[in-house]
């Protein structure tokens, strides 16, 4: 499934920080709903991130290129309200910019400089998706990637398109996942970016046969998702879904959204994700 995200490109200025447009399953960002203020630094120490030992080994389509790393000084795209939002591993710039000095000085997590580790780990790291095992397709372009994850098998069809930016400019950049590509199964409900409170219904479109939709609500700081709510029975074609979960415990200014249905022949087939805010 070719998994795809509307996406508003802003025009950006040569800046440091990571430059990002609207990335949602669902269209422009809710820029009323946007906080004012962007979110305070915080130390690397305060995200959770995965070792370079225990990132899985992508297993990549034949014939891909070696990871494409922006030109020096070239300009990234956008981030902050009514921009894309940071999803993982970093909440912020500070912490990007804290890892490439530590990568520098003594090569630390050389992984979060591929795009394909980086959307595996954080499928089945953050997301805990663990049968979605492997890179299904590659497209790289400038600050952009776009990588598709699957399951293992004959059968295990892509299960999302992620969508990732360079976090920051310059070659050591890290990649940063923003969002998912929707075709089959999207979430368009809460708008990207948008301000949310506990219970937030969210909702979208599928197509499909006989498929359960289950609904989380994490944020980069906790291991655990804040809220789950499973069930809503869903099919036919581009049909509307609809789905109302609770959370609590939100610390992050950033929350991931992400609905997954399966169940015919792994736990998890599709997945897609949107970026809300807090405060």
């Amino acid at each position: 499934m070719n998994i795809r995200l509307p996406i508003r490109l802003l025009a950006a200025t040569a800046v440091t920080g990571l430059m990002l447009t609207s990335c949602s399953s669902g269209g422009s960002p809710n820029a009323s709903g946007s906080p004012s203020t962007t979110p305070a630094a915080s130390s690397p120490a305060q995200s959770p991130t995965v070792s370079a030992s225990s990132a899985p080994s992508a297993t990549t389509p034949s014939g891909t290129q070696a990871p494409t790393t922006p030109a020096p000084g070239a300009t990234a795209p956008a981030i902050g309200p009514g921009r894309l939002q940071p999803l993982w591993p970093f909440a912020t710039l500070a912490q990007a910019q804290a890892w490439e000095r530590e990568y520098h000085s003594g090569g630390h997590q050389p992984w979060h400089l591929d795009p394909e580790q980086t959307a595996l780990s954080f499928t089945r790291g953050y997301l805990g998706f663990r049968e979605i095992d492997r890179v299904s397709s590659r497209n790289v372009r400038g600050a952009h990637a776009r990588i598709g994850v699957a399951g293992s098998g004959a059968e295990g069809g892509t299960a999302a398109i992620v969508h990732l930016v360079r976090f920051g400019t310059g070659p050591s950049a890290p990649w940063e996942v923003v969002g998912t590509d929707d075709t089959t199964l999207s979430l368009t409900t809460p708008g990207y970016g948008s301000l949310v409170r506990s219970p937030v219904v969210t909702g979208g479109r599928i197509t499909g046969v006989d498929e359960g939709i289950r609904v989380q609500v994490r944020q980069l700081s906790s291991a655990a998702p804040l809220g789950t709510s499973c069930c809503t029975s869903a099919g036919g074609n581009n049909q509307p879904w609809k789905q109302s979960v609770s959370f609590s415990g939100a610390r992050d200014r950033v929350l991931t959204v992400v609905a997954s249905t399966g169940g015919h022949v792994a736990e998890v087939e599709r997945f897609t994700i949107t970026a809300v805010r807090t405060g």
